[in-house]
């Protein structure tokens, strides 16, 4: 699908300011739309919406389809009268710059347990009925991840295959003896996935009310500790304890000698064949009710995939293996029909993930911090860019701007000076150099990381792909955002000619 001319920013929901420790649903988000808006961008780009996984990652959720609930905004709690106003003095150790999970997620978990309470105790029969819908519309997701949920609390979180064999292997008399042990708990979690939809929803219809699109994520993997792997065993490469047998990552490559072990579970794509992808269907049509353009992670594993034997502890011994190419996207267009996605196609890709691209008539990514390293041949040079094309100065992998800047050697600093036309007095501003350069390309769509938009130094950067702790932290402050930010980024919209979309 084709995307209007248009631009935005990169910005996940935790980066946001706030009191309680992290960004979240609360006025700050509705605040950045509205700076959005001023600042004449269109489209707003955040990461998975999942919980969080292992180093604090978005991308290794205990659900592909469940909500984080560090971004319920807890004064809208107590404006339900869930809270009491004490509940919202926020922790001295919290930070405006960091998110430090440490303490955030306890804090808020706590505050969230008191609010369920309070709504089992106190709530309306309408609010009551309310609930007891949104469990029935979600309900092919829903009951299996309360309770698993429930389940990994009670075994102190321990791989689900660890659990007892009746319940790992999901046997009917286990499951629904534990549905009864553990109903109070499954209220917990069924609450807060409630209270998770209603307040996501109440700002993405603010946002596209304004006239700004949210450009989801979907990682191409999902988490091994995960309420999907355990309800849908068949449809991945398990053995008959439930262990992986194999797992993503990447091979070796210049950045790695050993390669990237990601751990995820892969997919045994002959069983979702049989029933024509219908889990992904079921998965891509829930994305949509979320957001309003989908970014589909690691594109070049639906062509070919690394396999790496789930004993092995680095990905060096592992194999390329064929994956469903364009079938799967035939059966999630035959449902749902066109969609506006976006193709994560960076790193090493082959002829043959660039033909399943263009046969989808999906558009690439192409980020300019990998454009000036050697020979005007390069792919990530705006003069080789076609229109349909999502262009970056960097993602939330890459260093910010400052930061990239900062690392490059003398010699990849002239090349850029060269080809950008700029000299020495214009590097303080190679943040503001790299967001024109991506405005005024060919690419339809231009995303800027909000940590460019305020020329913000390495040490704010959202993640470095490989290093498990110490990441996913950064936060801006309203402090930071000046009146010539927004006007600049206009002044660039209307220059090259990023009109304001509207809705698909």
């Amino acid at each position: 699908m084709r995307f209007s001319r248009t631009s935005g920013v990169l910005l996940h929901p935790t980066s946001l300011p706030g009191p309680h420790g992290c960004g979240d649903f609360g006025p700050a988000a509705y605040h950045f739309i509205d700076w959005l808006v001023s600042a004449g961008q269109t489209l707003w780009q955040i990461l998975p919406l999942g919980s969080i996984g292992p180093g604090n990652s978005p991308y290794m959720s205990s659900s592909a389809f469940a909500g984080n609930l560090l971004l319920l905004d807890l004064a809208q709690l107590h404006e339900r009268g869930w809270l009491d106003a004490p509940d919202l003095e926020p922790d001295a150790g919290f930070s405006d710059g960091r998110v430090h999970f440490d303490r955030v997620v306890p804090w808020r978990m706590a505050r969230l347990e008191r609010a369920a309470q309070r709504f089992s105790q106190t709530a309306s029969a309408q609010e009551r009925a309310d609930l007891a819908a949104f469990e029935q519309s979600q309900s092919d997701w829903l009951a299996d991840y309360t309770l698993f949920m429930a389940l990994a609390d009670a075994h102190d979180w321990a791989d689900w295959s660890d659990w007892p064999a009746a319940l790992a292997q999901r046997k009917p008399q286990a499951m629904q003896a534990a549905r009864a042990e553990h109903a109070t708990r499954i209220a917990f979690w069924t609450f807060c996935q409630w209270c998770f939809f209603q307040q996501w929803q109440r700002l993405k219809d603010y946002a596209n009310t304004r006239g700004i699109l949210v450009v989801g994520d979907a990682p191409i993997f999902i988490a091994y500790q995960s309420a999907e792997v355990w309800a849908h065993q068949e449809l991945f490469e398990l053995d008959e304890h439930g262990r992986a047998l194999v797992v993503a990552g990447v091979p070796p490559d210049f950045f790695s000698a050993t390669g990237q072990r990601w751990g995820n579970p892969l997919y045994r794509w002959s069983a979702h064949q049989q029933d024509n992808y219908a889990w992904w269907t079921q998965r891509i049509r829930h994305t949509f009710v979320l957001v309003d353009i989908v970014r589909i992670d690691h594109f070049r594993g639906f062509v070919d995939y690394w396999e790496i034997p789930g004993t092995e502890p680095t990905a060096i011994h592992g194999r390329w293996v064929a994956g469903p190419g364009a079938a799967l996207f035939a059966a999630i267009e035959a449902d749902l029909g066109p969609l506006p996605i976006i193709a994560e196609d960076l790193g090493i890709i082959t002829p043959e993930v660039d033909a399943l691209r263009r046969t989808l008539d999906l558009p690439g990514m192409r980020v300019l911090h990998f454009a000036f390293g050697d020979h005007n041949d390069n792919a990530y040079l705006p003069h080789n860019y076609e229109p349909h094309t999502v262009v970056y100065s960097g993602t939330h992998d890459n260093n910010t701007s400052q930061g990239w800047w900062a690392d490059l050697s003398g010699e990849e600093r002239k090349r850029t000076f060269d080809y950008l036309r700029l000299d020495l007095a214009d590097a303080p501003n190679i943040h503001w150099e790299l967001i024109a350069a991506a405005s005024a390309s060919v690419a339809d769509t231009a995303i800027h990381q909000m940590q460019d938009v305020l020329g913000l130094d390495g040490e704010c950067r959202m993640n470095l792909p490989g290093v498990a702790q110490g990441y996913w932290e950064w936060r801006f402050s309203w402090a930071q955002v000046h009146p010539e930010h927004a006007e600049r980024l206009t002044r660039l919209s209307q220059l090259y000619r990023r009109e304001r979309a509207k809705a698909p």
